[in-house]
């Protein structure tokens, strides 16, 4: 499907989004930055290779896998890739560029209209004849009416740039969302966690707002992988991302920071709040035996982690801050594995 031959560049600008995220959503692909730059690129009909690629896999029916997606991105966008946010950019200044000349073409017009009226004011004062004083008001009559069409047809106009507006809006605010989960798990993911670590810091200068964080390391995880395989890997990681939301505070903040590594902040708690937060989190996790498969006959045993914890000082900064969280979590798997240091 090529939108660019039946739609003009605005048109374009303002419909891809809706045309790629839906159509991603169908073939169950995750909206992620790079998988929506692979669509984006497909819609616009620029790029010919890609787009013989994609309707080769739609017309086999082959279904796009985290592989395929993967694949996909690295043969035809990975060299340009910071699009995705240059057309974003793009679509949303045309939009703004639209209403302004919508706009400028309503003020041009009300403009008209008034010195169509100073016009008519002197030409009244001069006595005209009947013939005159028709011709003006009829002249006046037009006027009038064009300038309430044009407005009729200017606030048309303005509904439908709100429309796109709250459109493109909804669907950013959407792969904001998706750009800042991790995929695996729904927690959030390290990007989120980078910026959620600045309004730690920045409270904490403001207002000295108390900030803890713990780094939790799965123990001896790759032998899960190495043992089981990814699929049982995952699986543990899913049941780990669950028992640690669960088992802290809504306005706790919890990300998956890479691998089988997670990171919570504990805005407002001191380090002795924190060291008994960790200590839950940990009994928490290794109490319960995890089995899996569709008749849970497959035991994984207990599960462990390993937790560090640092909290906010005057002198921190990110690095600093989570630098000395990570010491900790070095020390706590350095003295056996399962247990809490900070």
């Amino acid at each position: 499907m090529n939108l660019a031959k039946h739609l003009t560049d605005t048109e374009l600008s303002a419909k891809i989004l809706r045309h790629a995220v839906p159509k991603m959503s169908e073939l169950n692909i995750p909206v992620t930055p790079d998988n929506y730059s692979v669509w984006y690129e497909y819609f616009r009909g620029v790029n010919l290779d890609l787009k013989r690629a994609i309707d080769g896999l739609l017309s086999n029916k082959v279904a796009f896998t985290a592989e395929v997606n993967a694949g996909l991105h690295s043969n035809f966008i990975q060299e340009k890739s910071p699009e995705i946010i240059e057309n974003v950019q793009v679509e949303t200044q045309l939009l703004i560029n639209g209403l302004m000349s919508k706009l400028s073409k309503m003020s041009h017009g009300t403009e008209r209209f008034s010195q169509t009226l100073n016009e008519f004011q002197t030409d009244i004062k001069s006595a005209p004849d009947p013939e005159t004083l028709t011709r003006l008001i009829d002249t006046l009559a037009d006027e009038v009416s064009e300038v309430v069409n044009s407005n009729q047809e200017m606030e048309k106009s303005l509904i439908v740039m709100s429309d796109e507006v709250q459109s493109l809006k909804s669907e950013m605010e959407n792969l904001n969302l998706v750009a800042m989960t991790d995929q695996l798990t729904s927690l959030h993911n390290r990007r989120a966690f980078d910026e959620e670590v600045l309004e730690h810091l920045q409270r904490y200068k403001m207002d000295a707002v108390n900030s803890s964080l713990l780094i939790i390391d799965i123990d001896k995880f790759k032998n899960f992988n190495d043992t089981h395989g990814h699929v049982i890997g995952d699986k543990v990681l899913a049941y780990i991302a669950l028992a640690l939301k669960q088992g802290v505070r809504g306005e706790d903040f919890v990300a998956r920071y890479g691998g089988e590594e997670f990171v919570v902040l504990l805005p407002d708690t001191d380090h002795t709040g924190a060291l008994v937060v960790a200590e839950q989190l940990r009994s928490r996790i290794a109490e319960k035996k995890l089995t899996v498969g569709k008749d849970k006959k497959l035991s994984l045993g207990a599960i462990t982690v390993s937790i560090g914890i640092a909290t906010l000082g005057h002198d921190d900064d990110r690095e600093t801050y989570f630098v000395r969280a990570d010491e900790a979590l070095y020390r706590a798997k350095s003295s056996g594995r399962n247990c809490v240091k900070g």
